[in-house]
């Protein structure tokens, strides 16, 4: 079954960028260009990952966490932050606002992909355990 990933990023290159990697490595992508109109498209559609730019207009990457975590329906979906901000306390941050990975912009292709599996092999691996 092919993985969904929801990329929510404001800028257009990032997304597009961020799309085509994630397709060539065998996963369905939608996109939100803004923390709002990702959760309008929760509404339709349940990803398997979000991955969550912080510095966004409008609503930022945090806000939008805080509310995914708090809605019944969105709270299993695991979360990766992707941000231009790389400093050891950013990652924390992220990791103890409840992200289950926070990717630095920009980024390898290699990596990003090899991410997102990891991401997943350790959603199974939690499933078979659990």
């Amino acid at each position: 079954m092919e993985q969904t990933v929801m990329v929510v990023d404001d800028d257009a290159d990032i997304v597009d960028m961020t799309r085509l990697v994630l397709e060539d490595g065998g996963y369905h992508v939608t996109a939100a260009r803004s923390g709002p109109e990702a959760l309008r498209a929760l509404d339709r559609e349940r990803p398997d990952l979000i991955i969550l730019d912080i510095n966004m207009p409008e609503m930022d990457g945090w806000q939008v966490l805080r509310l995914l975590q708090t809605d019944d329906r969105t709270r299993s979906i695991p979360v990766a932050m992707f941000s231009i901000k790389a400093e050891v306390r950013d990652r924390l941050h992220g990791l103890q606002e409840g992200a289950f990975d926070y990717i630095v912009k920009p980024f390898s292709c290699d990596e990003l992909l090899q991410r997102v599996r990891r991401i997943f092999e350790a959603l199974e691996e939690r499933r078979a355990s659990g």
